[in-house]
Order: structure tokens, then C-alpha cells, then sequence
């Protein structure tokens, strides 16, 4: 099958690639910048040079194809307003582009990668794919643009009849993680965590090989309409931390850093966030993540496709044989 994918050079996206190549499918991928696509043509994909607001690119790329795989996304919490517009034209516009261009281009399947995000905080409960977020109170934009965007997939299927699974992963984790989380992670093994920030933000944290295994899944047996959890387990940050520390056999901060000390630090975010490798806006960043948890259960993925994640003890472990820290560590 030929299949052309959006998000190619992200993390989850470009697992997604060599896994379509491993299984001997033809790829297109929408790449901004060709040079950042070098890897996936190595691998024998093929480059379709333009972005989301590219509508003819968008099209020329899929025409031909037996499906469609949309995953590309701004991903960062914590972001100036200066940067809301950016985020909205990739998440929001870029999103109704690529699904409506599917839908006139006739393709026969589509997968969009939306987030558990999506539901919002759930406030402490473990909810399902029938779980409606209440389209207020978004701790992030982040969040209020992948909710629009996953409102804007669930219109097109049900109004219009986009042939369209949804898969909503959610803390994802893997080698060579570059966001927020895989930051978290490295400062905690270079030994620069002395106290845990936001230890109760409750996840459910899944390995990047098996987000994309579900991703395929659900291309090849999820039903058209249907939203399926890509889950791994449920968590905490406090938990992950202390998994991480038995994992590499260092010792994990038994303090958390205080709320309130962020809190005060707000009008200097730009800076603290640096020193901690987080995003300027600390205000947004406690929004998203101060007793907040993205708690989804991923059952329906299981029980409908076969989808078998990993738990975090042995994803973890997984990840730091694969960059070479887990013997570092021992």
C-alpha cells in the first residue's frame, strides 16, 4: 500500500515511517525542508517538499495513495501568545487541510493523531474514548488547539463521511526524545533534579515503538468513525521519576519543589525556564501540569486491535539500552 504521512520528521511520525518502509509499504511524506528529510529518504521514502499551508503540495502528495496518516503537530506547552497564531495554523487550519484534502481526494482511509490531550484535565479520573472534553478551562493552547482540531476530525467523519480512524496517544516517551518529558528525563540522569516539579500530574506513558505499532493498528483494523487510546500506563511524574531512578540505579528526589515557588517566579519564566529546560510561559506550564491529570485508558485499542503496549518499567529500560545510558547508568 502506498500511504502518505504528515509528521514525518517528528518523533512520533517518523517512527511511524520506517515502520510503514519496515513491512515493505510505499511512503510519501510532507516535508518542509528537505534536508530534514534526509533520513526518511535513506530509507527509501519519498519527499513531497511543502507544508500544512501548502494545500497543493498537501494534495499533489496524497493523490494516488491507498491512505493517509496525519500527524504533524506544534507540540510544546508553555509558549508565549506571540506564538499562538503559528500553533493554531499547524494544529487547527493544518489539521482541517489535510482531512478535507483527503476526503476530496477520495482516499479510502485515514488515521489522524490526535492526543489524549484532547480530553483535557481529567481531574483525578481514568476516562474512555466516550469521555467529552467540556471546551473550557484548557490548561494549554496546546491543548485548545488539539481539542479544536480532534472536534474538527470528529465533524468530518460524522457530518461528511470521512473514512477516518482517530488514535489518541498519550505521554509519549522513546530514544532521543527531545520534549518537555525526554528533557525531564535526561536532567534526572545528569543529575540535575533536586526536587521533582508537579510530582502528582497524572499520564498515561507509553513507549514511541508502540504508539507507532498502535498507529498501524489502527490503519489496517480500526473501524472508520472510531477513536482508539494509545496508552501504556497509567502514572504519575513523581512514579515515572522513581522508575526511571530504579531503572538506572540512581536515587530519585524524595522533595517536590514547591508550587508556590514557581508561581512567584512567573515574571521571570523566560529565564527560570531556560535554567530548568522548560518554556518561558510558567504560567501556562503550572496551568497544565500543577494536580492535573491526563488519565485515558486504553482497553478499547486492546480489545478491538490487538494493540499490546509495554509497561514503563520495561519501556524505560528499553529506552536507555537503546541510547546507550543504561550501561552508563549501572
Amino acid at each position: 500500500m502506498k500511504v502518505f504521512v504528515t509528521g514525518a520528521t517528528g518523533f512520533i511520525g517518523g517512527h511511524v515511517a520506517r515502520k510503514l518502509r519496515d513491512r515493505g509499504d510505499e511512503v510519501v511524506t510532507l516535508v518542509r525542508n528537505p534536508e530534514k528529510g534526509a533520513g526518511l529518504r535513506d530509507i527509501g521514502c519519498e519527499l513531497a517538499e511543502g507544508s500544512l499551508s501548502d494545500e497543493a503540495a498537501t494534495r499533489a502528495g496524497m493523490r494516488g495513495c491507498g491512505a493517509v496518516i496525519h500527524g504533524a503537530a506544534v507540540y510544546e506547552v508553555g509558549i508565549p501568545k506571540d506564538e499562538h497564531e503559528a500553533m493554531y495554523e499547524a494544529n487547527v487550519l493544518g489539521t482541517e487541510r489535510v482531512l478535507r484534502a483527503a476526503l476530496e481526494e477520495k482516499i479510502p482511509k485515514v488515521v489522524y493523531i490526535s492526543t489524549v490531550g484532547a480530553f483535557g484535565n481529567t481531574r483525578g479520573q481514568v476516562v474512555d474514548e466516550t469521555y467529552q472534553h467540556p471546551g473550557e478551562d484548557f490548561t494549554s493552547y496546546y491543548e485548545e488547539t488539539k481539542y479544536k482540531a480532534h472536534e474538527i476530525a470528529r465533524r468530518l467523519i460524522e457530518d461528511e463521511g470521512l473514512p477516518c480512524v482517530i488514535v489518541q496517544p498519550g505521554g509519549v516517551y522513546g530514544p532521543d526524545d527531545h520534549s518537555a518529558l525526554g528533557t525531564q528525563i535526561n536532567q534526572f540522569l545528569a543529575g540535575r533534579m533536586p526536587l521533582i516539579a508537579f510530582p502528582d500530574l497524572g499520564m498515561n506513558m507509553v513507549h514511541v515503538d508502540d504508539v507507532a505499532d498502535g498507529v498501524l493498528l489502527a490503519l489496517d483494523e480500526g473501524k472508520v468513525g472510531e477513536a482508539y487510546v494509545l496508552g501504556g500506563q497509567i502514572t504519575t511524574m513523581r512514579e515515572m521519576i522513581e522508575t526511571v531512578a530504579r531503572v538506572s540505579g540512581k536515587k530519585a528526589p524524595k522533595r517536590a519543589m514547591p508550587t508556590p515557588l514557581l508561581k512567584a517566579m512567573t515574571p521571570i519564566g523566560p529565564v527560570v525556564g531556560r535554567l530548568m529546560g522548560q518554556p518561558p510561559n510558567l504560567s501556562e506550564l503550572i496551568s497544565s501540569a500543577d494536580g492535573v491529570t491526563f488519565w485515558a485508558k486504553h482497553d478499547k485499542a486492546m480489545e478491538q486491535l490487538d494493540y499490546s503496549p509495554r509497561g514503563l518499567e520495561q519501556g524505560l529500560r528499553d529506552m536507555l539500552e537503546a541510547e546507550g545510558k543504561l550501561l552508563a547508568a549501572g
